[in-house]
């Protein structure tokens, strides 16, 4: 398939060179039929033929050979010195080809017939081929600059998937320490949740190590993960914090979405909606329409102290950058804490990209 694509742009270039060079040595008889005067096949080889050839000549061996060899290469002195000569050879062969076959045509007219001077004739063809040789230094530098952009977008675009894929790998081990660390908090005072904890995180991980290795998946599975994950963090939770979760989102959404995007925003949730000895709340709220994916989450805040050690704060920064590489220019992330300092809003907007506005 790639090849096939590939070679299509080829055929349309081919196609291209062949119609214009059509009308290039076409072009005698199109004057025919406007101006009224016929032409032979003998006379136009003899006469219509030798300057377009001569045109050939001079595109081609610019577009196939002095370009990439020399113009390319940085020899633009090379380049230009062998054009020149190029053309003064082109210049000499077309004028001693034309005197040959006037000289020929006189001969078989009987007369003589006056005309221009030669000079002007050697400049005219001197400058077409002029002309010439720029127009496929234009044509090939054209078609170059093109390439050299689509190899850019390309090593842009693999850059982009291997951040992307780094990214996901660091969000594995993240994810698993901050459950890991609530895990062992329960071991504590509460082995039976403990024991429920780590049967419902190795059924968390089936979808990290299988669905995060995915660039997209369905969006109804994510929700599901993500309820699961709210579980498994409400098990450590004391009966002074509230958790209100509400998922306006049908099980079987087939909209595609980045894996475990909203995961570090949860996580951040829980990890400053909560304290050992104040009320806390975590609100979290999923909702689709055809044009976006929101996700909103308010929390009590409670900032970290100086002693507290858990967390490395990598998680928003990665949400961050996985936003930037996966969905640029479609989403809307406002987040921060309220002025009078109690309470902490993340609100993330994901555009769908069948609803972009062209």
């Amino acid at each position: 398939m790639k090849q096939s694509f590939n070679s299509r742009p080829r055929i349309v270039q081919t196609l291209i060179h062949i119609t214009g060079w059509a009308i290039v040595f076409g072009f005698p008889f199109l004057m025919m039929t406007r101006s009224g005067f016929t032409i032979t096949w003998a006379d136009y080889l003899r006469h219509g033929s030798i300057v377009p050839l001569s045109f050939l000549i001079i595109f081609y061996a610019n577009y196939c050979y002095l370009i990439p060899r020399h113009l390319f290469a940085g020899n633009a002195k090379t380049y230009i010195l062998l054009n020149l000569l190029l053309i003064a050879c082109m210049t000499a062969g077309v004028h001693l080809w034309q005197e040959y076959a006037f000289r020929a045509y006189v001969a078989h007219d009987g007369g003589r017939r006056m005309g221009p001077p030669k000079w002007i004739f050697l400049l005219r063809d001197a400058f077409s081929m002029i002309l010439t040789a720029g127009l496929s230094a234009a044509i090939k530098m054209s078609s170059r600059w093109k390439q050299m952009d689509a190899a850019r977008r390309e090593a842009e675009k693999s850059r982009a998937e291997a951040e992307l894929k780094n990214l996901r790998n660091q969000l594995n081990p993240h994810f698993l320490l901050n459950t890991l660390n609530n895990i062992y908090a329960l071991i504590a005072f509460d082995a039976d949740k403990a024991q429920a904890a780590v049967q419902e995180l190795s059924r968390l991980l089936r979808h990290v190590l299988y669905d995060n290795q995915q660039n997209f998946v369905p969006l109804g599975r994510e929700m599901d993960f993500i309820r699961s994950y709210i579980e498994l963090m409400r098990i450590r939770l004391s009966s002074n914090v509230s958790v209100e979760t509400r998922i306006d989102i049908r099980p079987d959404s087939p909209t595609q979405i980045a894996p475990l995007i909203f995961i570090s925003l949860i996580e951040n949730a829980f990890k400053h909606g909560i304290s050992p000895t104040e009320p806390g709340f975590i609100r979290i709220h999923f909702s689709e329409t055809p044009e976006e994916i929101r996700c909103e989450i308010a929390n009590s805040h409670h900032p970290k102290t100086q002693d507290d050690k858990s967390g490395s704060g990598i998680g928003l920064e990665q949400v961050r950058k996985r936003l930037q590489l996966t969905y640029p220019n479609r989403y809307a992330w406002q987040r921060g804490v309220s002025k009078d300092g109690k309470e902490y809003a993340s609100v993330l907007v994901i555009k769908l990209e069948t609803n972009i506005a062209t």
